[in-house]
């Protein structure tokens, strides 16, 4: 197989992998592919990436800067 063979099959590959694609089998129809949809959760305040986590653990630090960490001793 010469490089550029090589190189469009695992160029190929990679771009399968990555993309949210699946089959759906039917019994009486063909297989069809259809595109996944993103799931976010927005809104979530326990999650350490929401907005309300973020604010929380910055606070935090802050207050561990200014006063010193109250677990230290």
């Amino acid at each position: 197989m010469t490089k550029l063979t090589v190189l469009c099959v695992a160029l190929t590959a990679c771009v399968l992998c990555a993309t949210p694609i699946k089959v759906l089998w039917s019994p009486k129809a063909m297989p069809s592919l259809a595109v996944d949809g993103a799931e976010a959760r927005v809104g979530r305040p326990l999650t350490p990436m929401s907005v309300a986590g973020v604010n929380r653990r910055m606070h935090r630090r802050a207050y561990r800067h200014y006063y010193g960490n109250p677990y230290a001793y």
